[in-house]
Parts: structure tokens; C-alpha cells; sequence
């Protein structure tokens, strides 16, 4: 499978939406890609209520929306800020009602928060922003929000490994 998936994501004839359909934890999710705009500052996902991202309540699982949220904002990143390393650094989900159609993620990257992380990247090097965005059920009404923290730095940061500095032992 991974010497399938680097040959899939070697294509440049692939457009990013299919090959975001195609990888295979999302095609087993049945995503549909139904926007990257202006270089993915701008994401519209399709995600598929079915009999296998239906909870027991008759909603999708909390963990169908986490697995296709968790990557996006990195993603992102990783467009609009080329020759960093980058990675989501935390990410917390608020699920304000349930989940009882398709489901559309919608992120956005607003000019001037790019504008932000691209003076703090010329002043310091590195950047850990903080997005916000969501899934919308058919009607348009927001239920679940997002806030992903993304780390952004230079390429080939390694991460520190010191102990925490409270003096706490690790055990």
C-alpha cells in the first residue's frame, strides 16, 4: 500500500483534491473534495454520512470528523509556506449538535492571518498559529467546531527532548 501511495503522490498529473480522495484512510471514508481555492488557502470537504460513519445516536462519529480535520490546516500550511516543516500541534473539537447529514468542512485562511504568520516566520524563523473553522450540515448551520494549533518551522527542526522545565521527573 505505501509503495502505492508514493507512486499516487508522485503523479503531477494528480490534482491535490484527488489525491487527498485517494488517500486511503479518507477513500475509505468516501471524501469529496469540493474546493481548494487560491492554493489552499481556501478548503471545502465533503464528508459522507453512511452506514459506516453513523454512530448508534444516528450521527457521525465525533472520530470520522477529528481524522479528516486533523491534517487540513497543516496541509494548508504546508501550500502557502513551502520549505517548512509543518504539523498539527494540537487540535480541540466542540460538538455543538449532532451530525445528522453529509457534512461539509469549511476552512479559510484570511489574508491577514497569512500576513502574520509570514512576519513572524521573517522574524523568528518559526510560527505555531492557531485556526479555526468547521462542519456544516446541509441547512448551512455550523455543528462542530475546530481549533487546530499547527507548528511551522524550519526545515529539518528537531524537536527539543529536555525534560519539562517545572523540574518534574519523568517517569
Amino acid at each position: 500500500m505505501q509503495r502505492f501511495m508514493g507512486w499516487v503522490f508522485a503523479r503531477r498529473w494528480l490534482t491535490d483534491a484527488r489525491k487527498l480522495e485517494w488517500y486511503p484512510p479518507f477513500w475509505l471514508m468516501r471524501i469529496r473534495v469540493l474546493e481548494l481555492r487560491d492554493g489552499w488557502r481556501g478548503v471545502r470537504i465533503l464528508l459522507p454520512l453512511h452506514s459506516i460513519s453513523r454512530n448508534p445516536g444516528g450521527v457521525m462519529f465525533g472520530g470520522f470528523q477529528a481524522s479528516l480535520a486533523d491534517p487540513i490546516a497543516a496541509l494548508a500550511c504546508a501550500r502557502v509556506f513551502p520549505g517548512h516543516s509543518v504539523w498539527t500541534r494540537g487540535m480541540s473539537i466542540e460538538f455543538d449538535r449532532g451530525g445528522n447529514t453529509d457534512l461539509e468542512l469549511r476552512f479559510e485562511m484570511a489574508p491577514s492571518q497569512e500576513s502574520d504568520i509570514r512576519a513572524e516566520l521573517a522574524a523568528r524563523g518559526r510560527a505555531t498559529p492557531t485556526f479555526e473553522y468547521g462542519y456544516y450540515l446541509a441547512d448551512g448551520t455550523r455543528c462542530t467546531r475546530i481549533r487546530n494549533t499547527v507548528a511551522i518551522r524550519p526545515r529539518g527542526y528537531h524537536r527539543a527532548t529536555t525534560l519539562p522545565a517545572s523540574g518534574d521527573s519523568v517517569e
